[in-house]
C-alpha cells in the first residue's frame, strides 16, 4: 500500500508555499506532501527533504523526479537538520513540515517489526541498516530491567497494563529470548484481561508497539530538537507545520509552540489543532488520529 499524505489540503493552504520559498520537509517519507510543495515552489524554489530511512528517500526521489524546483534529499535524523542546512549553505528557510506518523510503507513492507500484524524481527528502528550498537526493541525487551520496560510502555504508550506486560516480558525471556513481533504479541495478549482485548477497535498490542518504537528512535526528544531548530532557521513570516498521531507527541508540540509564543518568537496560527475531515478519514482510516498545528515566526 502506498503511503497517503494526511491533511494535504490543510497543509497546502496554511503553509502558503510560493515561489521562491526554501522549504524543509523534515520527514519526507515517500514525498507525498513534497510533491505538492514542488508544484508551488516553481523553478526558483528550493526543497530540502530529510529522512532517516534510505528506502523512504528512494521512494521520494522517484516521486519527485519530474518536479521543477531545486531538490536536495538527505538521509539524516531531523534533529540534525541544522547540519544538513549548513552543508547546503542554506542559512534560512521559509516553511517547514514535520509529519511524525509512521508511514504505510514502513508498516507494510519494512520487515523491521513495526507492525504487530506481521511476524518480523523485533527491530523497530527507522534506519533500514542498523548497526550492532543501535538500540532495538529486541534489546529493550530482552535486557532492560522490568521497571524500565514498564516505564517506557506507560510513558510513551499510555498503556494501563504496562506493569503486567513488563512482568510477563521478563518472565518469558527467562525461558527463551523474545526475537520477533509474534513472540511479543503473544506475551501482550497473555498480560491483558480478556475484556480489554476482545471486541475492541484497537489491537491490544498497539500501545506497547508504539511505546517501544518511540523509545528505540528517541522520537519525542528528536522531534522537539528538530522543530526548535527549524523555528530558529525561519525567516520572518515563515511557518512550521507539525502533524502528530498520538497525544504524547501532540502535547509536546502544543507546549513547545506555547513556549515560543510566550518568548515573543512566534505566533500560533492554530488555537486548536486541525483534524482530518470525515471524507478524508473514510478514504484513509489511518488519518483519523492526525492533528495539525502551525506556528509563524514574528
Amino acid at each position: 500500500m502506498a503511503h497517503v499524505p494526511v491533511l494535504l489540503k490543510e497543509i497546502t493552504e496554511h503553509l502558503d508555499i510560493k515561489e521562491p520559498d526554501v522549504v524543509l520537509d523534515g520527514t519526507i517519507n515517500g514525498g507525498g506532501h513534497s510533491e505538492i510543495f514542488c508544484k508551488k515552489l516553481g523553478k526558483k524554489g528550493v526543497l530540502v527533504g530529510i529522512d532517516n530511512d534510505s528506502n523512504a528517500l528512494a521512494r521520494a526521489k522517484k516521486r519527485l523526479s519530474e518536479s521543477n524546483c531545486k531538490i536536495f534529499l538527505k538521509q539524516e535524523n531531523f534533529r540534525n537538520l541544522d547540519n544538513v542546512l549548513d552543508g547546503l549553505d542554506i542559512k534560512k528557510i521559509d516553511k517547514a513540515l514535520f509529519d511524525l506518523g509512521l508511514s504505510s510503507d514502513q508498516l507494510e513492507a519494512s520487515g523491521r517489526g513495526f507492525s504487530f500484524l506481521r511476524d518480523e524481527p523485533l527491530l523497530m528502528t527507522f534506519n533500514p541498516n542498523p548497526k550492532e550498537t543501535d538500540l532495538t526493541a529486541k534489546e529493550i525487551v530482552n535486557t532492560w530491567e522490568e521497571e524500565n520496560i514498564a516505564d517506557i510502555i506507560y510513558g510513551y504508550g499510555e498503556e494501563r497494563f504496562a506493569r503486567r506486560i513488563a512482568k510477563k516480558i521478563v518472565e518469558a525471556r527467562k525461558e527463551n529470548p523474545i526475537e520477533t513481533t509474534k513472540d511479543l504479541v503473544e506475551i501482550i495478549e497473555k498480560s491483558i484481561p480478556a475484556r480489554f482485548r476482545i471486541g475492541r477497535k484497537t489491537h491490544c498490542a498497539t500501545k506497547t508497539f508504539q511505546a517501544l518504537r518511540t523509545a528505540v528512535n528517541d522520537e519525542i526528544r528528536s522531534a522537539r530538537e528538530g522543530i526548535e531548530k527549524a523555528i530558529e532557521r525561519l525567516n520572518k513570516g515563515g511557518r512550521v507545520a507539525v502533524i502528530t498521531f498520538h497525544s504524547i507527541e501532540d502535547r509536546m508540540v502544543k507546549i513547545l509552540f506555547k513556549e515560543k509564543q510566550a518568548e515573543g518568537v512566534c505566533t500560533i496560527l492554530t488555537k486548536k489543532p486541525m483534524t482530518p475531515s470525515e471524507e478524508e478519514t473514510r478514504a484513509n482510516p489511518r488519518a483519523r488520529s492526525a492533528k495539525l498545528r502551525i506556528i509563524e515566526k514574528l
